[in-house]
């Protein structure tokens, strides 16, 4: 079993920044790819950005220019640093961990969510 530990979500003025954290930890071969999501009140859960085993990323149109994910492979750790934040990023960030159980087998992991808001 593999579980996820989010943090650093919150309250910000618009303009601000914050940085969230996601550590994975339990039954962890390998990691195949890492990333957030997010879900406002009413709409669907969508991508915020990801990044793989490869460092290779992939953002959101909304997001581009104003996120920067990584991830610290020694520790299982994937971070989202937010720039720029704007009331309309306001929503749920969910963590999303894919594990690698073995050739062509994959297994995919939610954290619990960290509620940013943003204020204006």
């Amino acid at each position: 079993q593999v579980q996820l530990v989010e943090s650093g979500g919150g309250l910000v003025l618009a303009g601000g920044s914050l940085r969230l954290s996601c550590a994975a930890s339990g039954s962890i071969s390998g990691i195949s790819t890492m990333g957030w999501y997010r879900q406002a009140p009413g709409k669907q859960r969508d991508l915020v950005a990801r990044i793989t085993s490869g460092d290779e990323t992939d953002y959101a149109d909304a997001v581009k220019g104003r996120c920067t994910i990584s991830r610290d492979k020694a520790k299982n750790v994937v971070y989202l640093q937010m720039n720029m934040l704007k009331p309309e990023d306001t929503a749920v960030y969910y963590c999303n961990v894919v594990v690698v159980l073995g050739v062509s087998r994959r297994a995919t992991y939610w954290g619990q969510g960290t509620q940013v808001t943003v204020s204006s």
